[in-house]
């Protein structure tokens, strides 16, 4: 009962941070900054995804290997979207979320999929896109995780690549456009909207087929290791 009271607890902070604070914040960013503290507005997402995170470790301490991991984690996503760059919108990078929130709980699903949009944006350039982005790469983790404790979501191939595909086209694709709309269309009109979704199909249906392709090559021999890691040196869940 305890055990599930600091879950429920850590789940309800975790919530309401990446469901209301977070997206405010972004907003804030839009309306009341230009659009110009994107810095600012990245750096707050990171300090409000690792609140929850930090809460994991609660009445211990947390080890360097289990922050370790969560670090290779991003790593690796960064890597993959650095390595794919000739490919647009073809990137590994949720397929590596989804994982990670799977495998070491929601926050740190949240917590590897915002670094990952951060610091992978040193390399594809930062903008006021890259807080959306952050989000976007983060709530699918937070979701995954989510979905997986609730019993909604099996460590298998098909559900989690059926999970990949509609969590990017729709999550992702629908919520980065929102940026586009705000960025590209000085009034936001029935028609801007139609034509702004419109023309992002094709581009989320490419970011959607490389999530499941990724996970249906990577997710079995990943959580493989990552459960043999957890248990062989008890981190995080």
């Amino acid at each position: 009962m305890q055990e599930k009271s600091r879950f429920r607890k850590r789940t309800i902070l975790a919530s309401i941070l990446i469901l209301i604070v977070i997206p405010l914040t972004i907003l804030a960013g839009v309306f009341y900054m230009d659009d110009r503290k994107y810095y600012v507005i990245s750096m707050a997402i990171l300090a409000y995804s690792f609140l929850p995170f930090i809460l994991v470790f609660e009445n211990r301490k947390p080890q360097a290997r289990e922050l370790i991991v969560i670090a290779v984690l991003s790593a690796i996503a960064v890597a993959g979207r650095g390595a794919f760059f000739m490919i647009p919108q073809f990137k590994p990078v949720v397929a590596i979320v989804i994982v990670s929130g799977v495998c070491f709980g929601a926050e740190s699903g949240f917590f590897v999929g915002a670094m990952s949009g951060f610091v992978s944006n040193f390399f594809f350039g930062q903008g006021p896109w890259t807080p959306w982005q952050m989000f976007c790469f983060g709530v699918i983790g937070f979701l995954a995780g989510i979905m997986f404790q609730r019993g909604l979501l099996k460590k298998n191939v098909v559900p989690l690549c059926i999970f990949g595909g509609i969590s990017t086209f729709f999550i992702y694709g629908g919520i980065i456009n929102i940026w586009s709309l705000l960025m590209f269309t000085s009034e936001i009109t029935k028609a801007s909207v139609i034509a702004i979704y419109t023309s992002a199909i094709p581009f989320d249906m490419i970011h959607a087929a490389s999530t499941v392709v990724f996970l249906a090559l990577i997710a079995n021999p990943m959580i493989e290791k990552l459960d043999r890691i957890k248990v062989k040196y008890g981190l995080i869940e």
